[in-house]
């Protein structure tokens, strides 16, 4: 089963942290003011330059003139037209933008031909700007042929701040091929050739110590294996390598969307409910990757069905939910109250988008959540009720099959207090214990503690500091100490002095 976590997200991804040029700039004005950035970040070794020029590719893709403005970009960092890397990135582009006259100075302003390696994190650049210009303008296969050679090009840089373009570059090297026929889940999809070399993109990513590159290759592979049902791969994957505890939040999301698919389909419902649940936690609400907050929520809410759990009726009311959910909100309508038939009509009336959300399978085992919802509310009307009542009102075929259903649902403790009559054919219910005698209030008041010190947790850990703040604080405590040192020289000159003024004096 293919999932497609809402490509609107994904075509997002570059939005979740509006952090770059002003959008009134042209767009070429922004790619070469990005070279700025770029070789800021080979200066001062910090990759955060990186991530802030990437940052402006949501501002630029949506420029119409956005490939005359790559091609300008690249003009300016290779002037001469035999350039062979000019030649390739051209060839991404429309032919009107080709073999024209490059501008007078280089990215350095040397008037020369920059050599690549020494700008390769421009190069790098440009490459991920004509790997989205093919993504937008859906020329899948040529895209795929340009990023086979592109990512292995920039994996052979074991350079620190092109890890963020390596991890994009295989974000998107992963796409073209997810649409290149045929389409997952089919075993001929070219998805399946390229997990080789992700695995070894992985495993380079994990020697370098290039979290950004490992985790992004992680969730691509994670997403391969599971839009060709490969669940015991995915599986597999997960116990074998470790999540980087640096990754960037978008990925963090990913990955746990992904470990709660996994969970779910392996029948873990609570392991899978706690990831979803960061998930849409840590996930934006709005904007661009909105898309994923819904995907991850609705996965969340067939999860909570299949525990026994009623979602709130609040969730469904959130505007940027509201349409989303609407077909999962008669779903839950239908097994809160225990309505076979309201439940089935449902699942064949909304079957097509239940299939895209890839919840699909999920929601078919939710047949028996239904039925014991139903003998639930009906213990809860009747302190005794036949089997032969309950065949009747649940639409039951037969009472063997009804006592069956309701013995597992005692087993489960879905009808607590309950035992069967086997003789006289009917479901006995005891009447229900106060709540609040029982641990269920402190273990919903501990799991709500918990994620907030998780969130608390996190957010330390994501907080980053000025560069070289040590070395200020230690130059003032320096300079404090200093003043120490001369504040009590000149305290101990002034008593000297006193002493000294003190000499002959006998007094009265």
């Amino acid at each position: 089963m293919a999932d497609q976590m809402d490509l609107d997200a994904v075509k997002g991804e570059q939005q979740e942290e509006k952090v770059g040029p002003a959008p009134n700039l042209p767009a070429e004005r922004i790619i070469t003011n990005n070279f700025t950035l770029l070789n800021a970040a080979v200066d001062a070794f910090d990759s955060r330059f990186t991530l802030r020029a990437l940052r402006s590719i949501s501002t630029l893709r949506k420029a119409p003139n956005f490939p005359e403005a790559i091609a300008i970009g690249i003009r300016t960092a290779f002037p001469k037209p035999q350039n062979n890397a000019r030649r390739v990135l051209e060839g991404m582009l429309p032919e009107q933008y080709r073999g024209q006259e490059g501008a007078s100075d280089g990215v350095n302003g040397s008037g020369r031909d920059p050599d690549v390696v020494e700008i390769a994190e421009v190069w790098a650049y440009l490459g991920i700007l004509c790997q989205v210009y093919l993504y937008d303008t859906q020329q899948y296969k040529q895209g795929a042929s340009f990023s086979e050679n592109f990512v292995e090009k920039v994996r052979s840089f074991n350079r620190r701040t092109m890890d963020p373009i390596g991890a994009k570059a295989y974000f998107y090297y992963q796409l073209f091929h997810e649409n290149l026929a045929p389409l997952p889940p089919s075993k001929q999809s070219p998805v399946l050739e390229i997990r080789p070399k992700l695995l070894a993109a992985l495993r380079s990513a994990v020697l370098r110590k290039d979290s950004e590159t490992q985790a992004a290759v992680t969730v691509l592979l994670l997403r391969n294996y599971i839009s060709t049902a490969d669940i015991t791969q995915a599986d597999l994957l997960v116990a074998q390598t470790q999540f980087p505890q640096a990754a960037a939040n978008n990925q963090v999301c990913r990955y746990l969307y992904y470990l709660g698919r996994i969970r779910a389909i392996q029948l873990s419902y609570t392991e899978a409910h706690e990831h979803l649940e960061s998930a849409s936690r840590k996930s934006p609400t709005v904007g661009p990757a909105a898309g994923f907050y819904q995907q991850a929520t609705k996965l969340l809410i067939v999860v909570e069905l299949l525990m026994g759990d009623i979602p709130e009726r609040s969730l469904f009311r959130q505007t940027s939910l509201e349409k989303a959910l609407h077909p999962y909100f008669r779903l839950v309508q239908a097994v809160r109250v225990g309505d076979l038939q309201a439940f089935l009509k449902c699942a064949s009336a909304y079957e097509a988008q239940f299939r895209k959300d890839g919840t699909y399978t999920l929601i078919l085992r939710l047949r028996q959540n239904v039925i014991k919802t139903g003998i639930r509310m009906l213990s809860l009307s009747y302190s005794r009720i036949s089997l032969r009542d309950i065949c009747h009102r649940l639409s039951i075929s037969s009472e063997e099959s009804a006592e069956y259903i309701a013995a597992k649902a005692i087993r489960d403790g879905v009808i607590p207090s309950s035992s069967l009559n086997h003789q006289l054919g009917h479901l006995e219910t005891a009447p229900p214990s106060d709540a609040y005698s029982t641990t269920e209030p402190s273990e919903a008041f501990h799991s709500r503690i918990s994620a907030l010190l998780a969130m608390r947790d996190e957010s330390v850990m994501a907080m980053r500091y000025p560069m070289d703040k040590h070395r200020q604080e230690i130059a003032e405590a320096a300079k404090a100490r200093e003043r120490e040192r001369e504040l009590a020289k000149e305290i101990a000159e002034a008593e000297g002095d006193a002493d000294d003024g003190d000499d002959g004096f006998e007094g009265m």
